[in-house]
């Protein structure tokens, strides 16, 4: 019975929350690049990287719809829906396999404001299902790959009247090993399409 009771009480708290909750809703776009892990070093060289390459088998770019809600106790919710895009490349046998990665990606973030509503961190899991793909280079052609696969994100964002600025890192819980073959040669080449990534972003909230 006291459990009975224990389980009503926290929902109606939980029901009285959400009816004070703010819902805000937003476009988002974000520059993406590869990054072994989120160090401050491996930051500066990947930026450096990046910007000697213009861009290079190490930058892709998403954008998509944000909703945040608030809590009365500086809690939030952020679920997100984007399109990602990005490439790598591959040289094998002077042979320059270029390899493209479209996906729909749903993280669903859970934040605390640090600063009021202008500067929040948060964590989340995100979900990802990749587009069909008939990537082909050359004698090389790719085999078939996952459909759905599951990473995670944290960071922070800073808001600034309707503009929100954020930056986050997003790893992988399992690989995403995909094969590009030369049926000709039998030479394969193995890479993981789900590459741990560094994003820097800007939204815009109705």
């Amino acid at each position: 019975m006291k459990q009975i009771k224990k389980i009503i009480s926290t929902a109606l708290v939980s029901a009285s929350l959400m009816s004070f909750a703010q819902v805000n809703l937003g476009i988002k776009a974000n520059l993406l690049y590869r990054s072994d892990s989120p160090s401050w070093t491996t930051i500066k060289n990947g930026t450096t990287t990046a910007y000697n390459e213009k861009g290079k088998n190490s930058v892709g770019y998403n954008f998509g719809l944000s909703a945040k809600i608030d809590t009365p106790l500086g809690i939030f919710v952020q679920p997100e829906l984007y399109y990602t895009t990005f490439k790598n490349e591959y040289t094998v046998d002077n042979t320059t396999i270029e390899a493209k990665n479209n996906r729909v990606d749903l993280p669903v973030l859970v934040g605390y404001n640090i600063l009021g509503k202008m500067l929040g961190i948060y964590a989340g899991p995100v979900a990802s299902y990749n587009l069909s793909t008939d990537n082909q280079w050359n004698d090389f052609k790719e085999n078939a790959t996952k459909d759905f696969t599951v990473g995670y994100q944290f960071g922070a964002q800073a808001t600034i009247s309707k503009l929100v600025f954020s930056a986050r890192y997003e790893g992988a819980f399992s690989k995403d090993q995909r094969e590009f073959i030369d049926n000709n040669t039998n030479t394969t080449v193995r890479y993981d399409s789900r590459p741990n990534l560094l994003m820097f972003g800007i939204g815009y909230n109705f």
